[in-house]
């Protein structure tokens, strides 16, 4: 999308008009990282960002407190106004306007304010998401309520400010700022969860998925993972010129050290095929022909084999695994495949069965709806939602119901092993090996200790 022209303060807008649009400056900056001084001179046209400090931990990108306390130092500069700050945050089906209804704004100067933002395509309100947090002020001079300016951030590194003009319209503008890509390593002795850890540590949300769908082919995380057991993440970020992290990107490294598992994995994109994937020290991908479970965040109930059912109250064999879940969680894919079922079948109720290669097929029963797009012929891929939990068919509460087929013989899940994804070699094996050597850099220089690379095989010296 092509960047808008910046402003002319000096030959489009009246005084009054350049103070607001000063004050819209002190707000964005504000906005961005608290501490960003305005250049002088065309400043309140262009913002450079060109200096650069060391990175901290993972903080919010935008906090609202701090945000109303810059729109009120900004306005001590123009004492003839009062300004009141109201923040909000945007609720599940919600529109903008509901939001600044809530606020207290006008409805016309609402439309006015949002319409700089959806004119120059800065704001699509059809992908506005709940928690959205805007902040609108006031002029409440001679007792009166005007909205004077209205401030959003459309993503962690760009803001948007509408401000009221002297002749009493809007002007939008978007600031960008300049982020320096950079890689952090967070490592640590587990207490209570990965989770829990890494945040604490400063990774964010993604770092931690990512990590959690390395390890999901070896790893049982609801029953496999100890307090004691150690971890170990390098992932990317991207910082302000201050060195404040704005945001963060993918796990670059990911290393699991317990007493169920110690293997770790490295990001590498091989040059042929251009896939990226996750690879041990030695080359081999962290991706099997099946995940070990296909949903997250999962307790096992029942386990492969004879049992005494629940509703018939005869002793059979369990020909799955039962994972109790609440009714809603998404059910992926284990494997890449063909949807040979996506129906009712009798006491399995919604069930999906997918046929993979090599003779294996999947089924997944009492879901309480099938995913999007999902019937019988649609080829899906491996970690694709294919429905939800649910309690269908002859069910006691909600849980899935996993089964693996091989051959035609039910095995069981969680003690079956697996083919393994690419394994490297020559060439492709010399680039990884490249790849291995700069992430190892970054974790020596963060203070780790190099002993992984041991576990498998010893990798071949270069």
């Amino acid at each position: 999308m092509p960047r808008p022209a910046p402003y002319s303060l000096d030959d489009h807008l009246s005084k009054g008009a350049r103070s607001a649009l000063a004050l819209a400056a002190v707000v964005s900056v504000a906005l961005l990282s608290g501490v960003y001084v305005a250049q002088q001179g065309k400043a309140a046209e262009q913002t450079a960002f060109t200096s650069y400090a060391e990175a901290q931990p993972l903080q919010p990108a935008i906090a609202a407190p701090a945000l109303a306390t810059s729109l009120l130092s900004a306005e001590a500069a123009a004492p003839a106004k009062t300004l009141e700050t109201v923040s909000g945050k945007l609720k599940r089906n919600d529109t903008m306007i509901d939001l600044l209804d809530r606020l207290g704004a006008d409805r016309s100067d609402a439309y006015a304010a949002l319409n700089t933002f959806y004119d120059g395509e800065h704001l699509d309100p059809r992908r506005l998401r709940p928690g959205l947090e805007v902040t609108a002020t006031f002029d409440t001079e001679n007792e009166s309520r005007r909205l004077h300016s209205l401030a959003l951030s459309a993503a962690p590194e760009k803001n948007l400010l509408a401000t009221r003009t002297a002749r009493g319209d809007f002007v939008g503008a978007a600031l960008e700022a300049r982020l320096t890509p950079m890689r952090r390593r967070v490592a640590a002795t587990i207490e209570t969860s990965i989770y829990e850890t890494a945040r604490e540590l400063g990774a964010g949300d993604q770092q931690v998925v990512d990590f959690a769908k390395i390890f999901a082919y070896d790893v049982d995380f609801q029953r496999e993972i100890h307090p004691g057991d150690k971890f170990e993440i390098v992932y990317e970020a991207w910082v302000d010129e201050r060195g404040n992290p704005v945001k963060g990107g993918e796990a670059l490294y990911a290393e699991l050290d317990g007493k169920a598992l110690k293997r770790a994995f490295y990001r590498h994109t091989p040059s042929d095929d251009g896939v990226t994937d996750y690879f041990d020290p030695n080359g081999e991908s962290a991706t099997k022909f099946l995940m070990k479970t296909p949903i997250n965040g999962a307790r096992l109930s029942s386990r492969f084999g004879k049992r005494r059912h629940p509703i018939s109250g005869y002793t059979r064999m369990h020909k799955g695994t039962d994972f109790a879940a609440a009714t809603g969680t998404p059910v992926y894919a284990a494997g890449h495949g063909t949807v040979e079922r996506a129906s009712r079948y009798g006491g399995y109720g919604h069930y999906v069965r997918i046929r993979h290669a090599n003779g294996y097929k999947t089924a997944y029963a009492h879901l309480s709806r099938y995913g999007s797009g999902i019937k019988s012929g649609r080829r899906v891929r491996q970690g694709q939602v294919i429905g939800y939990v649910g309690s269908t068919g002859a069910s006691t509460g909600p849980h899935l119901h996993y089964e693996v087929i091989v051959n035609g013989k039910h095995v069981n899940a969680m003690s079956l092993r697996l083919p393994t994804g690419r394994k490297l070699s020559g060439d492709m094996l010399d680039e990884f090996l490249t790849t291995k050597r700069e992430i190892d850099a970054v974790r020596v220089a963060q203070g780790a200790e190099i002993e992984i690379a041991a576990v498998s095989a010893e990798v071949p010296a270069q």
